[in-house]
Parts: C-alpha cells; structure tokens; sequence
C-alpha cells in the first residue's frame, strides 16, 4: 500500500488528511479499486494528554464517485467523534481512546445510526535502538461496520520501529508490525518505511 499524509498545525489544532491506496486496484465483485481518504481535526489540550478530534472516513473506492454526497442514507462517508488521553506519567505513557461514528454510513438494521465504536490502548516502549509500541482494541457494543455481535477484542499489535543509516545526513525510518483479529481469527504481517519532508 502507498499511505501519503498532509498534516498542518497550529498551537494545539491540528488537521489531517491521510489516504491509502494498494497496488492491487481494484475489487473484483464491485468493480472499485482500494481506496481511502481520511480526513480529520483535531485540538489537544496543552500538556494535559487530552486530545479531541473529529474525522470523515471514506473508503469507497476509486471509481465509487459521489465523493460529495453527503445525505444521512446515501453517504459512503463515516464521520467519527475520538477522545484521546495518555497518561502523565513518563514510565508509564499509557495512551487511551474512545472513537464513535456519529453520522454517515453507520447505520443498524433498522436504518437508524447506529453509533458503532472502538477503544483502543497504546503502550510505547523501547529495547535498545527499536522503539516498540504495544496495542489493544476492542469494540464495546455490537457494531456490524466491525463484524461484531458484543463486546469483541478486534485488535492486538505489536509494532516496532528503527532508522536504517543510508548516509551521514540521511536515514531511512522502517517499521514491521505484527497484527491480530482474534474476533476474526485473523493475521496480518506488515512492514514498510516511512519518508518525511
């Protein structure tokens, strides 16, 4: 997959647009290629840890058209509410959070929304020249945008990073993350590297 990010920031706000691609494009049953454009505001407060953000979440697909439609029953858009908290504590930098789709697609079977949402703990840590990271998601409540029925652990990963020097004034960040559904008894190996400018 190819991931570009465009951030802008300015005290505490910050604004987001991130998208992903893969190099397969295209879905053979809907005739779309792989597509997502995420994006998403947010202001964090100060040094307190607290972060609020809102987002729009589409993955459609190329080829899906309608970008701009926006109405409640016709809209490939999710738009997501977060609260984000680590804690202060420098040995132990937990990191909480609590995302809940409030309008766009997220509907139930009865067509009204349905408020799907995900919480997800983050751990950073690091053994000598890797900075890991530690992380656990679950879904709360039934949500059929996460194949859920209840409460379900949807996410467990294990991620680590690293800078491959290429020269004395350039190194090269790469990551590998090992990646768990166990609500979906599935398993995901991803590596890549990340480029900056």
């Amino acid at each position: 997959s190819f991931q570009p990010a465009l951030a802008f920031g300015i005290g505490g706000f910050s604004l987001t647009a991130w998208g992903s691609t893969d190099f397969d494009g295209y879905q053979a049953s809907e005739g779309l290629a792989n597509k997502e454009i995420d994006l998403t505001a947010a202001y964090t407060f100060g040094n307190s840890g607290l972060t609020l953000s809102v987002a729009d979440l589409w993955w459609a697909g190329q080829g899906a058209n309608k970008y701009f439609n926006f109405k409640s029953h016709e809209t490939a858009h999710h738009f997501e509410a977060g609260v984000a908290y680590t804690l202060p504590l420098e040995k132990f930098p937990l990191s909480m959070a609590w995302y809940t789709m409030f309008a766009g697609l997220d509907k139930d079977a009865g067509g009204g929304q349905n408020y799907s949402s995900y919480v997800e703990l983050n751990y950073p840590f690091s053994v000598k020249c890797v900075d890991l990271n530690i992380t656990c998601g679950v879904v709360p409540y039934k949500a059929p945008q996460y194949y859920t029925n209840g409460f379900a652990v949807t996410n467990v990963a294990l991620k680590g990073t690293t800078a491959i020097k290429i020269t004395d004034s350039f190194s090269l960040p790469i990551f590998a993350q090992a990646i768990w559904n166990p609500r979906l008894e599935d398993a995901h190996l991803v590596f890549g590297f990340t480029l900056k400018s």
